[in-house]
């Protein structure tokens, strides 16, 4: 086995935001095609329930795809079926062209050592009464069930029972989503939701471990290993076996470990993306542009990933108690020429069309002036950085089709008056007309 290789962090954060399509934010044309290949590339779209400002994985694209059509999107998710509801990081949309893959999921999840295959033994009649069920009301949701007398609601464990058996089939792929009515997820047999499915033969199950890793890797280019365990994390698989694989493609040459400057640990990158990671690394500019991430976005899965590359701690603050939380509720990491240089804590008023900039941070390295934490490009230009802000604020309030940004706070205040002149310019999206 060869010694391991050194490559800079510059490159390995360069080639993150290629795979995770962040090195032109909101200039890409939304398309069947390019929807399809970034879901796959980079391993799902994470679905949340929380809309202060919009659906997460709406947010997520648009920070690719600047303010595209949502009719587009359902067309081609719910329609035209490109994207199946499925889970890989958490719930998520993930590409159907890769079914061999989620098919081998799911007959492992109905049969292997997890809890909800357990749940299953003795559930047979009740799984196959809400199976029925299904296929005879379909799309049906977990309302169409109702609770047994004296059961009052809570959380996942009071669950009422056929909601864990939709749950089962949903995982399993015996049903599948066929759409969302209010958010609810509607449930339908999957040989309706995707007739081909039945025919679309899994991948081997003893390479499905071997088959995440490589896609993990993919999706970031270079990764140590608890990267991998935290980015593709349902089914959680067991250590030994996550290690074992890795270390057998370590072996037959397919994944290089190599050494990242700075940093401890072992990290791995695909034998094939060596020549990317070099392109990356000599590239001046890593991205070019400015765009606002949502908090479930598939660049942010690993937190502690983006403090070591970017030098950003980030953490969700809506489960923090309103006193003690720092930014605000539901802030969206500022990404600008590559770096991460704030947050903007963001409310969408819908009923007066207002889109509230609550309260703009930037980073104390950026406030002063000085070079940024990684390291890896010099300090971005100021002025460009709060233009580049305002562009995409206007952006978002068109997505959201609000006709106004207001500004209420900046960190530091002495960024108030430039934002607000920034504000007040024409706008320029810097998107793809």
């Amino acid at each position: 086995m060869s010694t391991p290789v050194t490559v800079s962090r510059r490159g390995v954060a360069a080639l993150f935001l290629q795979r995770q399509q962040l090195d032109r934010p909101r200039t890409r044309r939304l398309t069947a095609r390019t929807l399809e290949d970034f879901v796959a590339g980079v391993g799902g779209l994470q679905i949340d329930s929380v809309n202060v400002i919009e659906r997460a994985h709406h947010l997520t694209l648009w920070s690719r795809f600047g303010a595209y059509d949502r009719a587009t999107f359902e067309r081609l998710a719910y329609e035209k079926r490109l994207l199946l509801e499925y889970l890989s990081h958490v719930a998520c949309f993930v590409a159907a062209r890769d079914l061999p893959l989620w098919r081998a999921t799911m007959a492992d999840v109905a049969t292997g050592p997890w809890p909800l295959a357990r749940w299953a033994k003795g559930k047979r009649k009740l799984i196959e009464a809400v199976e029925a069920e299904v296929r005879a009301r379909a799309p049906i949701g977990n309302g169409g069930f109702e609770r047994p007398k004296g059961q009052k609601g809570g959380g996942w464990w009071t669950w009422k029972p056929a909601m864990h058996a939709l749950d089962y089939l949903w995982k399993s792929g015996r049903i599948a989503v066929h759409s969302r009515r209010h958010f609810q997820k509607l449930y339908a047999p999957m040989d309706v939701v995707m007739p081909h499915a039945s025919g679309v033969p899994p991948v081997a199950s003893g390479t499905l471990i071997r088959e995440r890793l490589l896609r993990s890797l993919a999706a970031m280019g270079v990764a140590s290993d608890d990267d991998l365990v935290m980015y593709w994390t349902w089914p959680r698989r067991p250590a030994p076996l996550r290690r074992d694989a890795l270390a057998q493609l370590v072996r037959e040459g397919e994944v290089r470990e190599v050494r990242v400057e700075g940093l401890a640990r072992k990290w791995y990158v695909r034998a094939a993306d060596l020549p990317a990671l070099e392109s990356a690394t000599r590239a001046r500019r890593a991205s070019r542009g400015t765009t606002l991430l949502c908090p479930f976005d598939s660049f942010l899965w690993h937190r502690e990933r983006t403090l070591r590359l970017f030098g950003f701690f980030y953490r969700i603050e809506i489960y923090v108690p309103g006193a003690q939380r720092t930014h605000g509720y539901y802030t969206l990491p500022l990404l600008h020429e590559g770096q991460l240089i704030g947050r903007v804590d963001l409310k969408n008023h819908r009923e007066q069309e207002v889109l509230e900039v609550r309260h703009a941070h930037f980073e104390p390295w950026f406030a002063a002036g000085e070079p940024p934490p990684a390291r890896l490009w010099a300090a971005p230009d100021r002025d460009e950085a709060v233009a580049g802000l305002a562009g995409a604020l206007h952006s978002l309030a068109r997505f959201l089709g609000c006709a106004e940004v207001s500004l209420a706070r900046t960190s530091p205040a002495g960024f108030k008056p430039a934002l607000t002149r920034a504000l007040a310019a024409p706008p320029d999206s810097g998107e793809r007309p």
